[in-house]
C-alpha cells in the first residue's frame, strides 16, 4: 500500500478512478465566455481541476484575483510563479459583475500570493465580496485566502467582510512544508484559521495527499484541526501538474479516503468532503449549508 511508483508511468498512466467525463453545456460555454470577455481568471483554469466540467455546469466557480502571477513557488501549484507588473483596482467589480450575470448560487473567490503587497491584496479581497454582496444578495460566498504572512491587520480586512466560509488550505503535514510551501508556515496557517474562528466564521481547510506523507502525520493535522474547530476539512489526491512539480509519492486508494472522512468526523470535525478528485472548491455550496 505503502510502495513508492515510478513517476513517468504515473504521468502516463492514472489509476481507473481518476477518469473525468468532459461535458461541455449551455452553462458551462456560457461561464467560460464571460469569464474571457470580462479578462478574468479563475482557479479551476489556472490550476487545471480535474472537476471543471462538474463544478461549471452545477453553478458554482472559484474566481482567482489579483492577478495570474504568485509571488511563491510551491512545489505543487501549477500557477504561474514571478513578480506582478500591476494591481487591478477594477477587478472587484468585474468579478461581482460576472457574478451577477451568471446568476451563481455560491462563488468561490481565491487569488495567488502578492507579498511585495503591504496588505497581501486583503483590500481587494474585502472589495470583492462587499462588491459581491451589493449585486448578488442571495449568493453564498467562500474565499480561499493565502496567509497574508501572518498580518493580522491584512487578516482582519478579510474576517471583518463576513464571508460565508474562510477557508485557508494547509495543504500538506508541517515536516513538508519546506519543499511543498517553502515561503509558507505551519504555524501561520493554525493561527489565521484559529482567529478566523474566533472572529466568529465558519472555517475550512484542505490537505494534497500523496505527495510522502504518513497517515499518522494526516491524523496528526486532523488532531490540530480539531483543536482550533476548524469546520471543514477537504482531502483530495496531488496529481503533478508536470515533470517540473514535486513528484507523486503514492496513489491513495478511494477506500482509505473513506476512513479519513469517517476518522476525521469522528474526531470532531463538522464535515470531511474525502476522495481522490476533492478539491478546494468541490461541492462547496453543498458545505456552507451544512455548517451556516
Amino acid at each position: 500500500m505503502d510502495a513508492v511508483v515510478d513517476q513517468e508511468d504515473t504521468r502516463r498512466r492514472l489509476p481507473p478512478w481518476f477518469k473525468v467525463k468532459m461535458q461541455p453545456g449551455p452553462r458551462f460555454n456560457q461561464l467560460r465566455a464571460l469569464v474571457k470577455e470580462l479578462k478574468l481568471h479563475t482557479v479551476c483554469e489556472e490550476a487545471r481541476c480535474p472537476n471543471i466540467w462538474d463544478c461549471w455546469n452545477r453553478g458554482t466557480a472559484t474566481f482567482m484575483i489579483l492577478g495570474d502571477t504568485c509571488t511563491r513557488s510551491c512545489g505543487f501549484c501549477a500557477v504561474k510563479t514571478g513578480r506582478p507588473t500591476e494591481l487591478d483596482e477594477q477587478e472587484p467589480e468585474r468579478v461581482a459583475k460576472a457574478i451577477a450575470q451568471l446568476g451563481l448560487k455560491h462563488v468561490v473567490i481565491t487569488s495567488v500570493n502578492r507579498d511585495e503587497l503591504l496588505d497581501g491584496g486583503a483590500g481587494i479581497f474585502a472589495e470583492t465580496i462587499l462588491k459581491t454582496r451589493g449585486v448578488s444578495p442571495t449568493c453564498t460566498i467562500e474565499v480561499l485566502i493565502p496567509d497574508f504572512k501572518g498580518n493580522h491587520c491584512a487578516q482582519d480586512k478579510v474576517f471583518s467582510t463576513r464571508p460565508d466560509i474562510l477557508n485557508h488550505n494547509t495543504e500538506t503535514v508541517p515536516r513538508l512544508y519546506r519543499s511543498v510551501r517553502p515561503q509558507g508556515k505551519y504555524a501561520w496557517t493554525l493561527e489565521l484559521l484559529a482567529r478566523a474562528k474566533a472572529a466568529d466564521l465558519a472555517t475550512k481547510t484542505g490537505l494534497m495527499l500523496g505527495l510522502g506523507e504518513t497517515m499518522e502525520e494526516v491524523r496528526a493535522v486532523m488532531h490540530d484541526l480539531v483543536a482550533i474547530r476548524c469546520d471543514v476539512l477537504t482531502l483530495g489526491q496531488y496529481l503533478q501538474p508536470t515533470k517540473e512539480h514535486l513528484p507523486i509519492a503514492r496513489f491513495y486508494h478511494p477506500e482509505e479516503f473513506i476512513r479519513l472522512k469517517v476518522e476525521g468526523e469522528a474526531m470532531g470535525i463538522r464535515h470531511v468532503e474525502s476522495g481522490p478528485l476533492v478539491r478546494s472548491s468541490y461541492h462547496a455550496e453543498e458545505q456552507v449549508r451544512e455548517v451556516s
